[in-house]
């Protein structure tokens, strides 16, 4: 059938499955909104208060869910404006299609109103992108697009469509959409066996979780692989509840701000299975020193992650799920149980602590876990909160931390927040954020309320940029250069001005009934906590120190004296 570009770009988009598509428009976009005003019924769309809100809920929303997200925005600015959760989105290999418009063809390269390269701007930072110029060319366009984000290594694909032809005809035959099959041709028998080797020779194996395993869906595989090794677990940030964080086996997270037992039995180890990691830099530490004593086998879907950051002895490239149903079927059950009574003694020896008498973001952390029962999604923005986060909530299930891990953009939970609400209606999801992040993109909770997104925001509000002064006080001298925000915002005001339901807490005494108010409200709620600008997260390594020099406030004071 002949059909308009706009109505081909739909109907691809109907041919995807896609339920939900976060946008703002503009001019180059007015025939595609116009074509989504007469499909309102099939496909949600959202307007956010922001470009950028709208490229973080589509992301949120791909990571809540394992689909792809969508997000749309017009010529110029409203393109720019994406290019900071595309990053975000590539960093943490999440699967999502952005569509910008661009000016008609003729205008193209003229300098014309609101005309930009983004294919040219997006191109370090996308998996793929387009620039349709020929609308013959677009259903076909939109399709590769779908299949790139979402296969092997997921990741952002950019489609810009020039104006006139989102009006030009051509002909439209529904396709449906082909499966994407897990990478396993790369799998290699002759890797298979080293690993296995490896494995059986191992004194003290650890196994190190990333965000692969998460994205693959591996987490019952994974349970079995830890099983059959019999070795304890750490994770990184982007790993967190692909293996559970309630096992004993799991020794918490391991890094910058990894626990004490993660850090020392790492460097202990003599053999690191990595799954789904990529070694990134606040991981390792000084990456010449890091897991020294160990050999080191990586499982990635990535060929270009495999000695890029740190070298490994052995390495399976292909899907995550599919490698370790392979070696669950192979490996016979291994017994450390030498190794692992240590490992828990270290646990227990060295536990993760913090001030019990004052109002504190781990003990809003934990109270949320608490009355969650471990059952929400969490969203955080980047900083002390997000650590907190990471540290005191036990995620026990993939897709229920969303966070910017590789990018660490201040700014992008609150979008997040309200995308994995519409990809996950029946869960409780929560925003964790600083004061000086909520300031970034506050004005997403207006979107929020407009169309009555039940999301619960946190502001840890230290009036301060807590990390930053973090390192100010440890590393710079207590020079606080432009990290303090002694002004008088008022979060309670600003949020009820925008809509939604707000609540102060200065003391730990309302935590409990603040949270579960905002939780049995099902309403957009804002709870400002007054925290003291002086907290720290405990514990540390500093910057290009070896993880095992990892220490706590008490472990600094003890130097000092």
């Amino acid at each position: 059938m002949l059909l308009t570009g706009s109505q081909i770009l739909v109907e691809c988009l109907k041919e995807q499955g896609v339920d939900t598509v976060f946008g703002y428009p503009g001019g180059a976009v007015l025939n595609i909104y116009d074509e989504l005003y007469r499909h309102q019924t099939e496909i949600n769309h959202v307007l956010t208060s922001h470009e950028q809100g709208a490229s973080h809920a589509a992301d949120g929303y791909a990571r809540a869910t394992g689909k792809v997200g969508v997000c749309i925005a017009t010529s110029g600015p409203g393109a720019t404006n994406l290019v900071t959760g595309i990053a975000t989105a590539y960093m943490d290999s999440v699967p999502m299609v952005a569509i910008t418009g661009n000016v008609s063809v003729p205008l193209l390269g003229k300098d014309s109103f609101q005309e930009v390269d983004i294919k040219g701007i997006t191109m370090p930072i996308t998996k793929h992108n387009y620039i349709v110029k020929d609308v013959t060319e677009l259903a076909d366009t939109i399709r590769k697009a779908f299949t790139i984000a979402k296969t092997g290594r997921p990741g952002p694909v950019l489609v810009d469509i020039a104006k006139d032809v989102t009006a030009n005809k051509a002909e439209y035959k529904k396709v449906t959409p082909k499966v994407v099959v897990r990478q396993t041709s790369t799998i290699k028998e002759d890797a298979i066996d080293g690993a296995l080797e490896l494995i059986k020779n191992a004194k003290r194996p650890m196994i190190f979780v990333g965000g692969g395993a998460v994205i693959s869906g591996a987490n019952i595989e994974l349970k079995e692989f830890v099983q059959k090794v019999d070795a304890p677990v750490t994770d990184s940030l982007m790993g967190k509840g692909a293996f559970d964080g309630e096992d004993p086996y799991y020794t918490g997270m391991l890094g910058m701000h990894g626990t004490k037992a993660a850090n020392l039995s790492v460097t202990k180890c003599d053999l690191l299975i990595a799954i789904g990691a990529r070694f990134s830099d606040r991981v390792t530490g000084n990456a010449k020193k890091f897991a020294y004593n160990a050999k080191i086998l990586q499982i990635d879907v990535d060929p270009a992650e495999i000695n890029k950051n740190v070298d490994v002895h052995e390495c399976i490239i292909g899907d995550v799920k599919s490698v370790l149903k392979i070696l669950n079927a192979k490996l016979e059950k291994q017994d450390h149980k030498e190794w692992i009574d240590e490992v828990i003694e270290l646990k227990k020896s060295k536990p993760l602590t913090y001030n019990k008498e004052i109002l504190s973001g781990p003990y809003i952390i934990e109270k949320l876990y608490e009355i969650t029962k471990g059952d929400a999604i969490i969203a955080t923005e980047v900083g002390q909160h997000q650590m907190w986060a990471a540290q005191y909530y036990k995620y026990r299930s993939p897709r229920t931390l969303l966070t910017s891990g590789g990018l660490g953009t201040m700014g992008y939970g609150l979008g997040a927040s309200i995308g994995a609400k519409y990809g996950k209606p029946d869960k409780t999801v929560v925003n964790i954020a600083g004061d000086g992040c909520f300031r970034m993109n506050m004005n997403e909770i207006a979107t929020a309320a407009r169309y009555n997104v039940p999301i619960i925001e946190i502001i840890f509000n230290n009036h301060v940029l807590g990390m930053v002064r973090q390192w100010q006080t440890l590393f710079y001298g207590k020079r606080y250069s432009h990290t303090i925000l002694n002004d008088k915002v008022d979060y309670v005001k600003l949020a009820e001005a925008m809509g939604a339901t707000a609540f102060r807490i200065t003391k730990k005494e309302e935590v409990e009934e603040t949270l579960r108010k905002a939780i049995e409200l099902n309403a957009p709620v804002v709870i400002d906590c007054q925290l003291d600008s002086d907290d720290k997260v405990w514990p540390m390594v500093a910057p290009g120190a070896p993880i095992e020099e990892v220490f706590t406030e008490e472990d600094l004071k003890n130097k000092q004296k």
